[in-house]
């Protein structure tokens, strides 16, 4: 999206697109309409950034909240080795949790 100034003389406004891999210009106008072009893709280039920086900041409040629940389950799983270690347990192969054999605290 720019102007551009031909050999012709005048100034014309042009936007740039992709088409097979290839970028291209493509003529919009002149004058008044070049004008109003201009104006409109300003106008929606900066509502695309706007979006951006908000979808950025929901993200970054995302991550932030992920981070602080892995924290939590992380203090949680901590508590939770260290009593089921207290009460004869031992974490297991596939991630089970057994009573150890011969544990004093064993009850039939």
């Amino acid at each position: 999206m720019a102007w551009e100034t031909r050999q012709r003389g005048g100034r014309y406004y042009t936007r740039s697109q992709r088409q097979g891999g290839q970028v291209v210009h493509v003529y919009v106008g002149g004058g008044e309409r070049g004008e109003y072009a201009a104006v409109a893709d300003a106008i929606a280039r900066e509502q695309r950034e706007a979006e951006r920086a908000e979808h950025t900041q929901e993200r970054r409040q995302r991550d932030a909240a992920e981070a602080q629940l892995t924290a939590w389950y992380a203090v949680v799983d901590a508590h939770l080795h260290q009593a089921l270690t207290a009460a004869g347990y031992h974490h297991h192969k596939r991630g089970e949790w057994r009573r150890r054999r011969g544990s004093s605290t064993h009850q039939q």
